[in-house]
């Protein structure tokens, strides 16, 4: 059994994403919008981000959080996600981040992805979710979430973060950039993998 984080706990979230924050931020809290979790990012507590070697999500998140646990002292989260494509062999994927270069230029990251993509018909795409709860200890747990759709072009909506304005779910026709924070939190790859986590370690 996972080892519980009691309401009130502060838990590090190892990120530098002031995006990434605020949707996690928002999947934490209680259903009348109350925050039980003192959440704070690595980027405002001065942490360094750690190379991300692995070569997958879950290997990738667990580096990530248990840098932070180590370096804060305190519980920490995170989450490696990333949008991949059928007809560029799961691109970019675990790279989903790198693409956006390091001014996080997800626009330019998009753009990528349509020129290689060209006039190929197949735009099948998924994002996936992995997030680590690691302790100072060194004990983690880790949780997966994916979901499927398709990659459109131009990017559509204001919303979301990263490639979620290219970017439309199996059985919708609005893109995770449409959709409104609530409609996307109800079925997103994040979302997904949160459900498992809130239901093994938060008491809340």
């Amino acid at each position: 059994m996972a080892r519980r984080l009691p309401i009130g706990a502060r838990l590090v979230l190892a990120s530098h994403n002031p995006g990434k924050l605020t949707e996690i931020a928002e999947l934490l809290a209680a259903p009348d919008g109350t925050q039980h979790i003192d959440l704070v990012s690595a980027g405002s507590l001065g942490l360094p981000e750690p190379a991300e070697t692995a070569p997958d999500f879950a290997g990738n998140a667990r580096i990530k959080a248990e840098a932070a646990a180590r370096a804060s002292g305190l519980p920490a989260l995170a989450d490696d996600s990333g949008f991949s494509l059928a007809a560029l062999g799961g691109a970019p994927g675990v790279y989903s981040a790198r693409w956006a270069g390091p001014g996080k230029d997800f626009a330019a990251a998009m753009a990528e992805v349509n020129r290689r993509l060209g006039d190929n018909p197949d735009r099948r795409a998924w994002f996936t979710s992995a997030l680590s709860l690691a302790w100072p200890d060194g004990e983690t747990a880790t949780f997966l979430g994916r979901i499927e759709g398709h990659a459109v072009w131009p990017p559509r909506g204001a919303h979301g973060f990263g490639y979620d304005p290219m970017f439309v779910p199996l059985g919708e026709t609005e893109t995770f950039g449409e959709m409104t924070p609530a409609r996307k939190h109800a079925a997103s790859h994040r979302a997904r993998a949160f459900a498992a986590l809130l239901a093994a370690v938060f008491s809340v």
